[in-house]
Protein backbone atom coordinates (compact mmCIF):
# COMPACT_ATOMS: atom_id res chain seq x y z
CA UNK A 1 0.00 0.00 0.00
CA UNK A 2 1.24 3.41 -0.96
CA UNK A 3 -0.13 6.57 0.06
CA UNK A 4 0.82 10.20 -1.68
CA UNK A 5 -0.37 13.50 -0.70
CA UNK A 6 -1.40 15.74 -3.25
CA UNK A 7 -4.17 18.79 -3.52
CA UNK A 8 -7.38 18.14 -3.32
CA UNK A 9 -8.89 19.40 -6.58
CA UNK A 10 -12.73 18.14 -6.51
CA UNK A 11 -14.68 17.03 -3.24
CA UNK A 12 -15.28 13.25 -3.00
CA UNK A 13 -13.81 9.72 -2.59
CA UNK A 14 -13.89 7.43 -5.76
CA UNK A 15 -12.68 3.95 -5.15
CA UNK A 16 -11.89 1.98 -8.51
CA UNK A 17 -9.37 -0.03 -11.19
CA UNK A 18 -6.58 2.85 -12.32
CA UNK A 19 -6.94 3.59 -16.08
CA UNK A 20 -3.36 5.13 -17.09
CA UNK A 21 -3.80 8.05 -19.65
CA UNK A 22 -0.31 8.20 -21.38
CA UNK A 23 1.25 10.87 -23.86
CA UNK A 24 1.67 8.66 -26.72
CA UNK A 25 5.48 9.11 -27.39
CA UNK A 26 6.61 7.42 -30.35
CA UNK A 27 10.45 7.01 -31.03
CA UNK A 28 11.22 5.21 -34.88
CA UNK A 29 14.82 3.68 -35.33
CA UNK A 30 15.96 2.86 -38.52
CA UNK A 31 16.90 -0.24 -39.55
CA UNK A 32 17.57 -2.49 -42.58
CA UNK A 33 15.45 -5.49 -43.46
CA UNK A 34 15.65 -8.38 -45.80
CA UNK A 35 12.41 -9.51 -46.03
CA UNK A 36 10.62 -6.39 -48.25
CA UNK A 37 7.37 -8.19 -48.51
CA UNK A 38 6.81 -9.25 -45.16
CA UNK A 39 7.82 -5.21 -44.21
CA UNK A 40 5.06 -4.18 -46.27
CA UNK A 41 2.49 -6.86 -45.38
CA UNK A 42 3.67 -5.70 -41.54
CA UNK A 43 2.49 -2.13 -42.97
CA UNK A 44 -0.75 -2.89 -44.39
CA UNK A 45 -1.44 -4.83 -41.15
CA UNK A 46 -0.83 -1.57 -39.23
CA UNK A 47 -3.14 0.30 -41.77
CA UNK A 48 -6.22 -2.22 -41.22
CA UNK A 49 -5.83 -2.05 -37.39
CA UNK A 50 -5.82 1.63 -37.42
CA UNK A 51 -8.49 1.61 -39.47
CA UNK A 52 -10.55 -0.30 -37.21
CA UNK A 53 -9.70 1.81 -34.66
CA UNK A 54 -11.28 4.67 -36.46
CA UNK A 55 -14.36 2.87 -37.14
CA UNK A 56 -15.03 2.25 -33.47
CA UNK A 57 -14.16 5.24 -32.48
CA UNK A 58 -16.18 7.02 -35.47
CA UNK A 59 -19.43 5.19 -34.40
CA UNK A 60 -18.57 5.84 -30.66
CA UNK A 61 -18.71 9.56 -31.70
CA UNK A 62 -21.48 9.79 -33.49
CA UNK A 63 -23.92 7.76 -30.69
CA UNK A 64 -22.66 10.14 -28.21
CA UNK A 65 -21.91 13.44 -29.55
CA UNK A 66 -23.83 13.28 -32.83
CA UNK A 67 -23.00 13.18 -36.67
CA UNK A 68 -20.68 16.25 -36.72
CA UNK A 69 -18.52 15.32 -34.30
CA UNK A 70 -18.27 11.92 -36.33
CA UNK A 71 -17.35 13.25 -39.55
CA UNK A 72 -13.49 14.36 -37.99
CA UNK A 73 -12.62 10.07 -37.98
CA UNK A 74 -14.96 9.74 -41.30
CA UNK A 75 -11.81 12.66 -42.51
CA UNK A 76 -9.25 10.47 -40.69
CA UNK A 77 -10.82 6.93 -42.54
CA UNK A 78 -9.96 9.03 -45.78
CA UNK A 79 -6.27 9.59 -44.87
CA UNK A 80 -6.02 5.79 -44.65
CA UNK A 81 -6.98 5.35 -48.33
CA UNK A 82 -4.91 7.75 -49.59
CA UNK A 83 -3.09 5.80 -52.20
CA UNK A 84 -0.59 8.48 -52.55
CA UNK A 85 0.57 7.60 -49.31
CA UNK A 86 0.48 4.50 -48.90
CA UNK A 87 2.44 3.60 -52.42
CA UNK A 88 5.08 6.08 -51.07
CA UNK A 89 5.76 4.50 -47.58
CA UNK A 90 5.83 1.03 -49.51
CA UNK A 91 7.96 2.34 -52.32
CA UNK A 92 10.59 3.52 -49.63
CA UNK A 93 10.44 0.43 -47.92
CA UNK A 94 11.32 -1.34 -51.28
CA UNK A 95 13.85 1.42 -52.78
CA UNK A 96 15.51 1.70 -49.09
CA UNK A 97 14.97 -1.33 -47.51
CA UNK A 98 13.69 0.24 -44.26
CA UNK A 99 11.35 -1.04 -41.86
CA UNK A 100 7.94 -0.15 -41.96
CA UNK A 101 7.51 2.43 -38.97
CA UNK A 102 10.31 4.28 -39.76
CA UNK A 103 9.46 4.36 -43.80
CA UNK A 104 6.32 5.74 -42.85
CA UNK A 105 8.01 8.76 -40.29
CA UNK A 106 9.81 10.06 -43.18
CA UNK A 107 6.71 9.87 -45.42
CA UNK A 108 4.67 11.31 -43.37
CA UNK A 109 6.96 13.86 -42.34
CA UNK A 110 7.81 14.79 -45.86
CA UNK A 111 4.04 14.86 -46.76
CA UNK A 112 2.96 17.52 -43.45
CA UNK A 113 5.64 19.63 -44.53
CA UNK A 114 4.73 20.15 -47.99
CA UNK A 115 0.97 20.78 -46.69
CA UNK A 116 1.68 23.01 -44.11
CA UNK A 117 3.72 25.37 -46.40
CA UNK A 118 0.68 25.90 -48.60
CA UNK A 119 -1.79 28.89 -47.99
CA UNK A 120 -4.98 27.06 -48.14
CA UNK A 121 -6.44 26.68 -45.06
CA UNK A 122 -8.06 23.66 -46.07
CA UNK A 123 -4.91 21.56 -47.09
CA UNK A 124 -2.88 22.83 -43.83
CA UNK A 125 -5.47 21.13 -41.89
CA UNK A 126 -5.15 18.48 -44.07
CA UNK A 127 -1.90 18.25 -42.35
CA UNK A 128 -2.74 17.87 -39.25
CA UNK A 129 -5.00 14.63 -40.06
CA UNK A 130 -1.78 13.24 -41.60
CA UNK A 131 -0.01 13.96 -38.28
CA UNK A 132 -2.99 12.87 -36.23
CA UNK A 133 -3.56 9.58 -38.16
CA UNK A 134 -0.25 7.81 -39.14
CA UNK A 135 0.81 8.00 -35.39
CA UNK A 136 -1.76 5.36 -35.12
CA UNK A 137 -0.44 3.51 -37.44
CA UNK A 138 3.28 3.60 -36.40
CA UNK A 139 1.91 2.65 -32.82
CA UNK A 140 0.47 -0.49 -34.18
CA UNK A 141 3.97 -0.96 -36.02
CA UNK A 142 5.65 -0.50 -32.63
CA UNK A 143 3.13 -2.60 -30.74
CA UNK A 144 2.52 0.98 -28.85
CA UNK A 145 -1.18 1.23 -27.38
CA UNK A 146 -3.16 4.15 -27.98
CA UNK A 147 -4.86 5.47 -25.15
CA UNK A 148 -8.61 6.81 -25.60
CA UNK A 149 -10.22 7.95 -22.63
CA UNK A 150 -14.34 8.49 -24.50
CA UNK A 151 -14.13 4.70 -25.27
CA UNK A 152 -13.79 3.62 -21.15
CA UNK A 153 -16.41 1.42 -20.66
CA UNK A 154 -15.72 -0.06 -16.67
CA UNK A 155 -15.56 2.20 -13.59
CA UNK A 156 -12.52 3.47 -13.67
CA UNK A 157 -10.58 6.61 -12.13
CA UNK A 158 -7.80 8.37 -14.40
CA UNK A 159 -4.02 8.71 -13.75
CA UNK A 160 -2.04 11.04 -15.79
CA UNK A 161 0.93 13.10 -15.60
CA UNK A 162 -1.63 15.99 -16.28
CA UNK A 163 -5.27 16.63 -18.07
CA UNK A 164 -5.76 19.00 -20.96
CA UNK A 165 -9.06 20.97 -20.98
CA UNK A 166 -10.06 18.98 -23.68
CA UNK A 167 -8.58 15.37 -22.24
CA UNK A 168 -10.94 16.61 -19.33
CA UNK A 169 -14.24 16.85 -21.57
CA UNK A 170 -14.07 13.79 -23.18
CA UNK A 171 -14.43 11.62 -20.33
CA UNK A 172 -17.05 9.93 -19.37
CA UNK A 173 -18.87 10.52 -16.09
CA UNK A 174 -20.34 7.30 -16.28
CA UNK A 175 -17.30 5.68 -15.90
CA UNK A 176 -14.73 7.57 -14.89
CA UNK A 177 -15.42 7.70 -11.21
CA UNK A 178 -12.49 10.54 -10.42
CA UNK A 179 -8.76 11.21 -11.62
CA UNK A 180 -5.06 11.67 -10.03
CA UNK A 181 -2.46 13.82 -11.56
CA UNK A 182 0.87 14.37 -11.11
CA UNK A 183 1.02 17.89 -11.68
CA UNK A 184 -1.71 20.84 -11.54
CA UNK A 185 -3.19 22.97 -8.94
CA UNK A 186 -7.22 23.30 -7.41
CA UNK A 187 -6.96 26.28 -10.29
CA UNK A 188 -6.01 24.57 -12.85
CA UNK A 189 -8.35 23.66 -16.15
CA UNK A 190 -8.11 20.04 -15.70
CA UNK A 191 -9.86 20.33 -11.74
CA UNK A 192 -11.98 23.19 -12.68
CA UNK A 193 -13.61 20.94 -15.45
CA UNK A 194 -13.25 17.62 -12.41
CA UNK A 195 -15.60 19.92 -9.91
CA UNK A 196 -18.14 21.08 -13.26
CA UNK A 197 -18.09 16.99 -14.19
CA UNK A 198 -18.90 16.70 -10.33
CA UNK A 199 -15.92 13.44 -9.67
CA UNK A 200 -13.57 13.49 -7.09
CA UNK A 201 -9.84 14.72 -8.03
CA UNK A 202 -6.43 14.90 -6.57
CA UNK A 203 -3.88 16.73 -8.54
CA UNK A 204 -0.14 17.86 -8.06
CA UNK A 205 1.12 14.61 -6.43
CA UNK A 206 4.41 14.75 -8.18
CA UNK A 207 4.73 10.74 -8.34
CA UNK A 208 1.68 9.22 -9.20
CA UNK A 209 2.72 7.61 -12.54
CA UNK A 210 5.68 6.09 -10.90
CA UNK A 211 3.59 4.00 -8.20
CA UNK A 212 0.40 2.64 -10.36
CA UNK A 213 -0.23 0.26 -13.05
CA UNK A 214 -3.17 -0.54 -15.30
CA UNK A 215 -5.79 -2.19 -12.93
CA UNK A 216 -4.78 -1.19 -9.30
CA UNK A 217 -7.15 -0.58 -7.14
CA UNK A 218 -6.82 3.27 -6.18
CA UNK A 219 -8.90 5.20 -3.48
CA UNK A 220 -9.27 8.67 -4.88
CA UNK A 221 -9.78 11.27 -1.15
CA UNK A 222 -10.76 14.48 -2.77
CA UNK A 223 -11.73 16.11 0.62
CA UNK A 224 -8.63 15.85 2.09
CA UNK A 225 -6.12 15.64 -1.00
CA UNK A 226 -5.22 11.88 -0.83
CA UNK A 227 -4.09 9.11 -2.50
CA UNK A 228 -4.27 5.39 -1.85
CA UNK A 229 -3.03 2.54 -3.98
CA UNK A 230 -3.66 -1.05 -3.70
CA UNK A 231 -4.89 -0.43 -0.48
CA UNK A 232 -5.32 -2.70 2.22
CA UNK A 233 -8.48 -4.34 3.09
CA UNK A 234 -9.39 -2.60 6.58
CA UNK A 235 -8.27 0.79 4.44
CA UNK A 236 -10.36 -0.18 1.97
CA UNK A 237 -13.79 -0.40 4.43
CA UNK A 238 -12.84 2.92 6.11
CA UNK A 239 -13.09 4.83 3.06
CA UNK A 240 -16.25 3.13 1.76
CA UNK A 241 -17.35 4.37 5.13
CA UNK A 242 -16.78 7.86 4.38
CA UNK A 243 -17.40 7.96 0.61
CA UNK A 244 -21.10 6.58 2.04
CA UNK A 245 -20.98 9.76 4.90
CA UNK A 246 -20.02 12.15 2.61
CA UNK A 247 -22.59 11.21 0.24
CA UNK A 248 -25.42 11.60 3.52
CA UNK A 249 -23.95 15.15 3.63
CA UNK A 250 -24.81 15.51 -0.02
CA UNK A 251 -28.37 14.12 1.00
CA UNK A 252 -28.30 17.03 3.75
CA UNK A 253 -27.56 19.72 1.61
CA UNK A 254 -29.97 18.51 -1.05
CA UNK A 255 -32.25 19.88 1.37
CA UNK A 256 -31.38 23.50 0.94
CA UNK A 257 -31.64 23.40 -3.29
CA UNK A 258 -34.90 25.22 -3.34
CA UNK A 259 -33.99 28.15 -0.51
CA UNK A 260 -32.62 30.99 -1.25
CA UNK A 261 -28.74 31.79 -0.24
CA UNK A 262 -29.32 34.11 3.07
CA UNK A 263 -26.68 35.15 5.35
CA UNK A 264 -27.66 34.57 9.76
CA UNK A 265 -28.94 38.09 9.45
CA UNK A 266 -31.23 37.94 6.76
CA UNK A 267 -29.23 39.53 4.13
CA UNK A 268 -29.67 37.75 0.44
CA UNK A 269 -26.42 36.59 -1.43
CA UNK A 270 -26.20 35.05 -4.94
CA UNK A 271 -24.91 31.88 -6.10
CA UNK A 272 -24.15 31.25 -8.99
CA UNK A 273 -22.35 28.90 -11.21
CA UNK A 274 -18.85 28.18 -13.45
CA UNK A 275 -19.73 26.04 -16.51
CA UNK A 276 -18.45 25.19 -19.92
CA UNK A 277 -20.91 23.75 -21.99
CA UNK A 278 -24.77 23.75 -22.21
CA UNK A 279 -24.35 20.24 -20.69
CA UNK A 280 -23.46 21.35 -17.51
CA UNK A 281 -26.96 23.19 -16.64
CA UNK A 282 -28.46 19.90 -15.56
CA UNK A 283 -25.46 20.23 -12.64
CA UNK A 284 -26.45 23.67 -11.61
CA UNK A 285 -30.14 23.27 -11.69
CA UNK A 286 -30.09 20.02 -9.39
CA UNK A 287 -27.18 22.39 -6.96
CA UNK A 288 -29.80 25.60 -6.31
CA UNK A 289 -27.63 27.64 -8.62
CA UNK A 290 -29.30 31.11 -8.53
CA UNK A 291 -27.58 31.79 -11.77
CA UNK A 292 -24.18 31.47 -14.38
CA UNK A 293 -21.97 33.79 -12.92
CA UNK A 294 -19.48 32.43 -15.83
CA UNK A 295 -20.05 30.48 -18.49
CA UNK A 296 -16.65 29.62 -20.61
CA UNK A 297 -17.25 29.65 -24.29
CA UNK A 298 -14.39 28.68 -25.14
CA UNK A 299 -15.20 25.09 -24.66
CA UNK A 300 -17.20 25.44 -27.80
CA UNK A 301 -14.49 26.07 -29.44
CA UNK A 302 -11.90 23.33 -27.72
CA UNK A 303 -12.06 19.35 -29.12
CA UNK A 304 -12.70 20.32 -32.83
CA UNK A 305 -10.81 20.63 -36.31
CA UNK A 306 -12.18 24.36 -36.98
CA UNK A 307 -14.07 27.46 -35.33
CA UNK A 308 -18.01 27.02 -34.70
CA UNK A 309 -20.21 28.29 -36.82
CA UNK A 310 -22.22 31.38 -35.42
CA UNK A 311 -25.46 29.13 -35.50
CA UNK A 312 -23.97 26.41 -33.46
CA UNK A 313 -23.11 29.10 -31.04
CA UNK A 314 -26.51 31.07 -31.15
CA UNK A 315 -28.10 27.18 -30.43
CA UNK A 316 -26.01 26.76 -27.34
CA UNK A 317 -25.97 30.27 -26.05
CA UNK A 318 -30.24 29.70 -26.35
CA UNK A 319 -30.09 26.59 -24.80
CA UNK A 320 -28.78 27.74 -21.57
CA UNK A 321 -30.66 31.01 -21.63
CA UNK A 322 -33.83 29.30 -21.97
CA UNK A 323 -32.66 26.47 -19.29
CA UNK A 324 -32.33 29.14 -16.76
CA UNK A 325 -35.59 30.79 -17.07
CA UNK A 326 -34.89 34.61 -16.77
CA UNK A 327 -32.11 33.87 -14.20
CA UNK A 328 -28.47 36.06 -14.84
CA UNK A 329 -26.29 34.34 -16.95
CA UNK A 330 -23.23 35.88 -17.23
CA UNK A 331 -20.98 34.64 -21.14
CA UNK A 332 -17.33 35.46 -20.86
CA UNK A 333 -16.72 36.04 -24.74
CA UNK A 334 -13.77 33.69 -25.92
CA UNK A 335 -10.57 33.35 -23.66
CA UNK A 336 -8.13 31.33 -25.29
CA UNK A 337 -4.47 31.29 -24.52
CA UNK A 338 -2.14 30.85 -21.62
CA UNK A 339 -2.91 26.71 -21.64
CA UNK A 340 -5.47 26.76 -23.51
CA UNK A 341 -4.81 26.73 -27.44
CA UNK A 342 -6.86 25.60 -30.71
CA UNK A 343 -4.49 24.19 -33.20
CA UNK A 344 -6.48 25.22 -36.02
CA UNK A 345 -5.53 28.63 -35.36
CA UNK A 346 -2.05 28.07 -35.84
CA UNK A 347 -0.94 31.11 -33.65
CA UNK A 348 2.40 30.84 -33.68
CA UNK A 349 4.00 29.26 -29.60
CA UNK A 350 5.29 32.71 -27.62
CA UNK A 351 7.83 32.54 -24.62
CA UNK A 352 5.39 33.35 -21.65
CA UNK A 353 1.86 32.81 -23.28
CA UNK A 354 -0.07 33.79 -19.88
CA UNK A 355 1.37 37.27 -20.38
CA UNK A 356 0.99 37.04 -24.39
CA UNK A 357 -1.81 37.62 -26.94
CA UNK A 358 -5.19 35.63 -25.48
CA UNK A 359 -8.30 36.48 -24.64
CA UNK A 360 -9.49 40.67 -25.73
CA UNK A 361 -5.93 40.93 -27.26
CA UNK A 362 -6.70 37.93 -29.71
CA UNK A 363 -10.03 38.50 -30.34
CA UNK A 364 -9.62 42.63 -30.78
CA UNK A 365 -7.17 41.52 -33.52
CA UNK A 366 -9.34 38.21 -34.83
CA UNK A 367 -12.67 40.73 -35.25
CA UNK A 368 -13.81 38.33 -37.49
CA UNK A 369 -14.42 35.57 -35.14
CA UNK A 370 -14.93 38.13 -32.46
CA UNK A 371 -18.11 38.94 -33.86
CA UNK A 372 -19.28 36.06 -35.01
CA UNK A 373 -19.38 35.05 -31.36
CA UNK A 374 -20.82 38.47 -30.50
CA UNK A 375 -23.81 38.37 -33.40
CA UNK A 376 -24.73 34.43 -31.95
CA UNK A 377 -24.53 36.07 -28.24
CA UNK A 378 -26.94 39.35 -29.35
CA UNK A 379 -29.46 36.60 -31.16
CA UNK A 380 -29.66 35.04 -28.30
CA UNK A 381 -30.14 37.46 -25.74
CA UNK A 382 -34.15 37.74 -26.17
CA UNK A 383 -34.61 34.05 -24.73
CA UNK A 384 -32.85 35.39 -21.15
CA UNK A 385 -31.19 37.09 -19.03
CA UNK A 386 -27.48 37.30 -20.97
CA UNK A 387 -24.73 39.55 -19.52
CA UNK A 388 -22.02 39.79 -21.72
CA UNK A 389 -18.11 39.92 -19.98
CA UNK A 390 -14.67 40.31 -21.83
CA UNK A 391 -11.97 38.59 -20.31
CA UNK A 392 -8.66 39.90 -19.83
CA UNK A 393 -9.27 44.08 -20.03
CA UNK A 394 -6.05 45.66 -19.14
CA UNK A 395 -6.93 49.02 -20.56
CA UNK A 396 -9.86 51.53 -20.61
CA UNK A 397 -9.08 51.47 -24.42
CA UNK A 398 -9.86 47.67 -24.90
CA UNK A 399 -12.94 48.01 -22.82
CA UNK A 400 -13.97 50.57 -24.86
CA UNK A 401 -13.07 49.06 -28.31
CA UNK A 402 -14.58 45.55 -27.30
CA UNK A 403 -18.17 47.67 -26.54
CA UNK A 404 -18.23 49.73 -29.93
CA UNK A 405 -17.68 46.49 -31.97
CA UNK A 406 -20.85 44.99 -29.39
CA UNK A 407 -22.69 47.86 -30.40
CA UNK A 408 -22.08 48.06 -33.64
CA UNK A 409 -23.16 44.26 -34.62
CA UNK A 410 -26.11 44.90 -32.22
CA UNK A 411 -27.66 47.78 -34.77
CA UNK A 412 -26.70 46.15 -38.07
CA UNK A 413 -28.81 42.92 -36.52
CA UNK A 414 -31.70 45.44 -35.51
CA UNK A 415 -31.10 46.74 -39.08
CA UNK A 416 -31.96 43.18 -40.50
CA UNK A 417 -34.99 43.06 -38.06
CA UNK A 418 -33.54 40.69 -35.78
CA UNK A 419 -34.75 41.24 -32.40
CA UNK A 420 -31.92 42.06 -30.15
CA UNK A 421 -32.46 42.40 -25.68
CA UNK A 422 -32.19 45.98 -24.64
CA UNK A 423 -31.76 44.69 -21.23
CA UNK A 424 -27.94 42.98 -21.82
CA UNK A 425 -25.56 44.32 -19.28
CA UNK A 426 -21.86 44.66 -19.99
CA UNK A 427 -18.82 43.73 -17.82
CA UNK A 428 -15.43 42.84 -17.35
CA UNK A 429 -13.15 40.78 -15.82
CA UNK A 430 -11.05 42.03 -13.34
CA UNK A 431 -7.97 39.57 -13.51
CA UNK A 432 -5.09 41.89 -14.15
CA UNK A 433 -3.54 44.85 -11.24
CA UNK A 434 -3.92 47.30 -13.52
CA UNK A 435 -7.56 46.98 -14.13
CA UNK A 436 -7.93 46.27 -10.02
CA UNK A 437 -5.82 49.44 -9.58
CA UNK A 438 -8.11 51.33 -12.05
CA UNK A 439 -11.33 49.94 -10.66
CA UNK A 440 -12.54 53.66 -10.20
CA UNK A 441 -12.09 54.61 -13.89
CA UNK A 442 -13.48 51.43 -15.27
CA UNK A 443 -16.77 51.21 -13.12
CA UNK A 444 -17.88 54.39 -14.32
CA UNK A 445 -17.95 52.60 -17.92
CA UNK A 446 -18.73 48.90 -16.92
CA UNK A 447 -22.50 47.16 -16.03
CA UNK A 448 -20.95 44.77 -13.61
CA UNK A 449 -17.62 43.15 -12.77
CA UNK A 450 -16.14 39.72 -11.99
CA UNK A 451 -12.95 39.04 -10.24
CA UNK A 452 -11.00 35.92 -11.91
CA UNK A 453 -8.66 35.47 -8.84
CA UNK A 454 -7.43 32.26 -10.34
CA UNK A 455 -5.31 34.54 -12.97
CA UNK A 456 -5.46 37.88 -10.54
CA UNK A 457 -3.90 35.74 -7.95
CA UNK A 458 -0.52 34.80 -9.84
CA UNK A 459 -0.35 37.93 -12.00
CA UNK A 460 -0.18 40.22 -8.76
CA UNK A 461 2.14 37.61 -6.77
CA UNK A 462 4.34 36.97 -9.75
CA UNK A 463 3.93 33.25 -9.58
CA UNK A 464 2.71 30.94 -12.10
CA UNK A 465 -0.11 28.58 -10.61
CA UNK A 466 0.96 25.59 -12.49
CA UNK A 467 4.39 25.57 -11.57
CA UNK A 468 4.60 23.36 -8.16
CA UNK A 469 8.14 25.30 -7.45
CA UNK A 470 6.51 28.78 -6.46
CA UNK A 471 2.82 27.25 -5.26
CA UNK A 472 4.00 28.77 -2.04
CA UNK A 473 3.48 32.35 -3.19
CA UNK A 474 -0.50 31.16 -4.86
CA UNK A 475 -2.03 33.01 -1.76
CA UNK A 476 -5.55 33.67 -2.35
CA UNK A 477 -5.40 35.12 1.13
CA UNK A 478 -2.57 37.61 1.75
CA UNK A 479 -3.46 41.15 2.57
CA UNK A 480 -2.34 41.97 -0.77
CA UNK A 481 -5.02 40.43 -3.13
CA UNK A 482 -7.52 40.89 -0.27
CA UNK A 483 -6.93 44.49 -0.64
CA UNK A 484 -7.12 44.94 -4.04
CA UNK A 485 -10.34 43.05 -3.96
CA UNK A 486 -11.79 45.57 -1.43
CA UNK A 487 -10.26 48.35 -4.06
CA UNK A 488 -12.35 46.90 -7.27
CA UNK A 489 -15.41 46.52 -4.84
CA UNK A 490 -15.31 49.65 -3.27
CA UNK A 491 -15.01 51.32 -6.43
CA UNK A 492 -17.86 49.72 -7.82
CA UNK A 493 -20.60 50.52 -5.44
CA UNK A 494 -19.57 54.04 -5.35
CA UNK A 495 -21.19 53.87 -9.03
CA UNK A 496 -24.02 51.59 -8.13
CA UNK A 497 -22.31 48.33 -9.94
CA UNK A 498 -22.13 44.92 -8.82
CA UNK A 499 -19.20 42.75 -8.46
CA UNK A 500 -18.52 39.06 -8.79
CA UNK A 501 -16.42 36.90 -8.42
CA UNK A 502 -15.88 33.89 -10.72
CA UNK A 503 -12.44 31.98 -9.54
CA UNK A 504 -12.10 28.86 -7.56
CA UNK A 505 -11.91 31.61 -4.53
CA UNK A 506 -15.44 32.28 -4.26
CA UNK A 507 -16.36 28.53 -3.59
CA UNK A 508 -13.30 28.41 -1.15
CA UNK A 509 -14.91 28.11 2.62
CA UNK A 510 -12.48 29.68 4.22
CA UNK A 511 -12.65 32.50 1.88
CA UNK A 512 -16.51 32.87 1.66
CA UNK A 513 -16.02 34.92 5.56
CA UNK A 514 -13.61 37.14 3.90
CA UNK A 515 -15.64 37.76 0.72
CA UNK A 516 -18.34 38.31 3.08
CA UNK A 517 -16.80 40.88 5.18
CA UNK A 518 -15.57 42.75 1.60
CA UNK A 519 -19.09 43.19 0.24
CA UNK A 520 -18.89 40.80 -2.59
CA UNK A 521 -22.70 40.79 -4.08
CA UNK A 522 -22.73 37.41 -6.27
CA UNK A 523 -19.82 33.86 -5.68
CA UNK A 524 -19.92 32.34 -8.50
CA UNK A 525 -18.40 28.47 -8.34
CA UNK A 526 -18.63 25.44 -9.75
CA UNK A 527 -22.00 23.85 -9.13
CA UNK A 528 -20.83 21.77 -6.63
CA UNK A 529 -19.59 23.80 -4.12
CA UNK A 530 -23.14 25.75 -3.95
CA UNK A 531 -24.81 23.65 -1.25
CA UNK A 532 -21.86 23.68 0.82
CA UNK A 533 -21.33 27.40 0.20
CA UNK A 534 -25.38 27.85 0.87
CA UNK A 535 -25.32 26.02 4.35
CA UNK A 536 -21.80 27.49 5.21
CA UNK A 537 -24.00 31.26 4.59
CA UNK A 538 -26.90 30.45 6.84
CA UNK A 539 -24.23 30.45 10.03
CA UNK A 540 -22.76 33.56 8.96
CA UNK A 541 -24.05 37.00 9.72
CA UNK A 542 -22.79 39.01 7.16
CA UNK A 543 -23.07 42.72 9.53
CA UNK A 544 -20.16 41.02 12.17
CA UNK A 545 -18.20 40.05 9.29
CA UNK A 546 -17.84 43.81 7.94
CA UNK A 547 -17.15 44.50 11.63
CA UNK A 548 -14.06 42.88 11.10
CA UNK A 549 -13.27 44.00 8.16
CA UNK A 550 -10.39 47.07 8.51
CA UNK A 551 -8.80 44.46 10.93
CA UNK A 552 -8.37 41.76 8.25
CA UNK A 553 -6.92 44.38 6.03
CA UNK A 554 -4.31 45.53 8.48
CA UNK A 555 -3.00 41.71 8.87
CA UNK A 556 0.45 41.40 7.32
CA UNK A 557 0.56 38.05 6.12
CA UNK A 558 -1.81 34.85 4.50
CA UNK A 559 -1.20 32.85 7.48
CA UNK A 560 -2.85 35.35 10.00
CA UNK A 561 -5.97 35.86 8.11
CA UNK A 562 -6.42 31.97 7.66
CA UNK A 563 -6.01 31.82 11.64
CA UNK A 564 -8.11 34.71 12.08
CA UNK A 565 -10.91 33.39 9.76
CA UNK A 566 -10.69 29.71 11.66
CA UNK A 567 -11.16 30.91 14.77
CA UNK A 568 -13.09 33.92 14.64
CA UNK A 569 -16.07 32.33 11.82
CA UNK A 570 -15.60 29.18 13.51
CA UNK A 571 -15.98 27.28 10.71
CA UNK A 572 -16.98 23.88 12.78
CA UNK A 573 -20.50 25.62 12.87
CA UNK A 574 -21.47 24.42 9.33
CA UNK A 575 -21.35 21.27 8.07
CA UNK A 576 -18.18 21.12 5.24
Amino acid sequence: MITLKGIKASAGIAIAKAYRLEELVLKTEKREIEDKELEIQRFKDAIMKAKNDLKEIKEHTQQKLGADKADIFAAHLLVLEDPELLNSVEQKIINEGLNAEFATQEIVDMFVSMFESMENEYMKERATDIRDVTKRVIAHLLGVHVPNPSMINEEVVIVAEDLTPSDTAQLNRQYVKGFVTNIGGSTSHSAIMARSMEIPAVVGTKGVMNHVDNGSIIIIDGLDGKVIIDPHPDIMKEFEKKKIAYESQKIEWKRLVNLRTVSADGYPIELAANIGTPEDIQSVLENGGEGIGLYRSEFLYMGREQLPTEEEQFTAYKTVLECMEGKPVVVRTLDIGGDKELPYLNFPKEMNPFLGFRAIRLCLEEQEMFRTQLRALLRASVYGNLKIMFPMIATIEEFRQAKAILSEEKEKLQSLGTAVSESIEVGMMVEIPASAMMADLFAKETDFFSIGTNDLVQYMMAADRMNESVSYLYQPYHPAILRLINNVIEAAHKEGKWVGMCGEMAGDPLAIPLLLALGLDEFSMSATSILPARSQIQHLSREEAIGYKEKILAMSTSEEVVNFVKEQFLLTKYKG
